[in-house]
């Protein structure tokens, strides 16, 4: 079946809605939004529909007119599926949103099913009638989920089907149209090496391998080989658009007429031929006899479909963008510790402004999100934030994926624990901090104590790690959890992920998390180059929550003697660590000492930035421990 991307990217008035009962009013409940689906998928003679959050890149996050899940269930969290069938529906989440998924959407319409227990293929196998015909947006799934979820229906006689256009978009009346904000250009100065330099490598790895061509769609992939940014998707800075890469070092750019300017035009010059994104499809099918690469994790079963339709030969392999954007150069490398030693100072003087006025137990979670951004403007250049930022008071810090909305927003409570993850978006780098503290008045308990230095204990053990040449993440995954682990806790997040320059806040395929089987990044070396983050964490349900975290960036050890190459990190993020919390007795000579380093760092850093009492502050938060 020939499949269209305007089943992504068309608005809504693709179809008339077919029951004119069902008015824009009504269509505000959830409920009726899930009786409109219903009756689209009786008029298309289909059982099913299988809803991601997804767009057509597979983004972490996504544009508005891609919110579908939402639209339809409420539920406000990153990640997520849902299912549903004509009599019954259930939403799939992860152990992060088990408690979101409650409070946003209404179990009298969706079960709620826990991943990776409970598998989508799985759940249909059991509650689809034999003879199904169950259908998905090929353009909103991998090759590798669909056949996965395939295998299982097979077997239980329910047929999985391709849809041309999105039922949802069908009733979904008011969506939104895509982003129509032009693409930018990043400045070689910022990027460190220039568009055609990062064209020429892929024709490299693309002879190298024996492929005429490679399809590059996730979006910060895009943004990277051409040196661009845009606007279209909150927290990163990315351009809805495609890319296809030739051996020869060419490539072909598929993206909104309106979103090109003269200057983007001249920037990617003769080499790259521009086309209208809608154009894609047929561009693919006119790839026929090619060997032609796609990414098994960002490309979607659609490219998949379309090249195997027109007779191209489909190789799937990691997109050959993903570690050279990874491994930041030289330039990648300075700008972050610029932008860090910007945001540090923004931080800082929030961290000052908590510990004066939550004790009132007058400053709520939005109020002090709202305050850390105001902070971050002041200090010039922010672009956007790099994620929701989790600001997260009392049992609320045990959610380590908390996000405060005006319906969960509440006021920090005194003598209490409050956890704040932020970061920010600028030209130059992209950060991500966490800083938990104590919020008086009074002392924190003898329990917080010691689960806050024993998470400080291992994100100290990653900080002075050092490796061979070959090593993983998951290899430097118990370094963080070996004190949680002697006092019979754990964290069930990993310890770290890699972090884009100006891009993705959460990029691949570098990561430090405990070892688990087919999970991306899992047996990915760590090269001199890469920036991952440091953050460990201790949860205490319905009570509190602790995660220290900083952005630290591989680099070469110099070692006497050594035999072969070593590696270790450079930290990035200098702000105070909460001292409140620190029992320095179970503190190691070389731990202390680097406290005290790290500290004296601080100061260095942030002290010409500061004025007045907020370097009075800084000063005294930085005295050795």
């Amino acid at each position: 079946m020939l499949v269209s991307i305007e089943s992504s990217l068309s608005h809504a008035a693709s179809r008339n809605f077919p029951n004119a009962g069902f008015d824009k009013m009504l269509m505000q409940t959830h409920e009726a939004r899930l009786t409109a689906l219903r009756q689209e998928l009786k008029g298309r003679n289909l059982d099913g529909f299988i809803i991601p959050i997804s767009d057509e890149h597979m983004s972490e996050y996504v544009g508005a007119y891609a919110q579908r899940l939402a639209w339809l269930t409420g539920f406000g969290g990153s990640a997520g599926s849902a299912v549903v069938l004509a009599n019954k529906a259930a939403i799939f989440v992860d152990g992060r949103y088990t408690v979101q998924v409650r409070d946003q959407v209404d179990e009298k319409l969706f079960e709620y099913r826990s991943v990776p227990k409970d598998t989508i293929g799985g759940w249909l196998a059991d509650n689809a009638e034999r003879g199904a015909r169950i259908a998905y947006d090929p353009w909103l799934h991998t090759r590798k989920s669909i056949d996965a979820a395939r295998k299982q229906l097979e077997r239980a006689g329910v047929e999985l089907v391709a849809v041309e256009t999105n039922p949802i978009d069908s009733v979904w009346q008011d969506r939104p149209e895509p982003s129509a904000a032009t693409a930018v250009v990043h400045d070689a100065a910022l990027a460190g090496r220039s568009s055609s330099e990062k064209r020429s490598e892929i024709a490299d790895w693309l002879k190298k391998t024996g492929h005429d061509a490679a399809v590059v769609s996730a979006l910060d992939s895009i943004a990277w080989l051409l040196n661009i940014r845009g606007t279209d998707v909150d927290r990163t800075p990315v351009a809805l658009s495609y890319v296809i890469s030739h051996q020869d070092g060419t490539a072909e750019f598929f993206i909104a007429p309106e979103k090109v300017t003269p200057e983007l035009t001249q920037h990617l010059g003769n080499a790259v031929t521009i086309r209208a994104r809608d154009e894609f499809p047929d561009a693919l099918a006119g790839l026929s006899g090619k060997r032609v690469s796609v990414d098994p994790d960002y490309g979607v079963d659609a490219i998949a479909q379309l090249l195997e339709g027109a007779g191209a030969e489909v190789s799937f392999n990691r997109d050959p963008t993903i570690v050279p954007k990874a491994v930041k150069n030289a330039v990648e490398q300075q700008g972050h510790r610029d932008a860090q030693a910007r945001d540090g100072a923004a931080v800082a003087r929030f961290l000052r402004w908590i510990e004066i006025n939550a004790p009132s137990g007058e400053v709520d979670e939005l109020t002090a999100a709202a305050t850390l951004k105001a902070f971050r403007e002041e200090h010039g250049d922010l672009r956007d934030l790099s994620f929701d930022t989790i600001s997260a008071a009392g049992p609320h810090a045990a959610l380590p994926h908390y996000r405060v909305d005006e319906d969960s927003n509440i006021a920090i409570p005194p003598s209490s624990i409050y956890l704040v993850d932020s970061g920010g978006q600028y030209r130059d780098g992209t950060t991500d901090i966490t800083r938990t503290v104590w919020v008086g008045p009074g002392e924190p308990s003898r329990e917080m104590i010691d689960r806050y230095t024993r998470v400080l204990k291992g994100h100290i053990a990653i900080d002075l790690a050092v490796f061979p040449e070959g090593t993983v993440g998951a290899q430097l995954d118990a370094f963080a959890r070996q004190y949680l682990w002697q006092a019979g806790v754990d964290y069930a997040h990993g310890t770290g992920h890699g972090v884009g320059s100006f891009l993705s806040v959460h990029e691949g395929p570098q990561r430090i998390a405990k070892a688990t089987s087919g999970q991306a990044g899992s047996d990915q070396e760590l090269l001199a180059g890469m920036i991952l983050s440091n953050e460990p964490g201790y949860y205490k349900p319905n009570g509190f929550g602790i995660r220290i975290e900083n952005l630290v960036l591989t680099v070469k050890r110099e070692i006497e003697g050594a035999e072969g190459d070593y590696f270790g990190f450079e930290t990035l993020t200098f702000v105070p660590i909460d001292r409140r919390l620190v029992d320095k007795t179970m503190l190691s000579p070389e731990e202390i000492a680097w406290w005290n380093t790290y500290h004296s760092k601080v100061r260095d850093i942030l002290a010409p930035q500061l004025l007045g009492e907020d370097l009075d502050w800084l000063e005294r938060e930085c005295a050795p421990l």
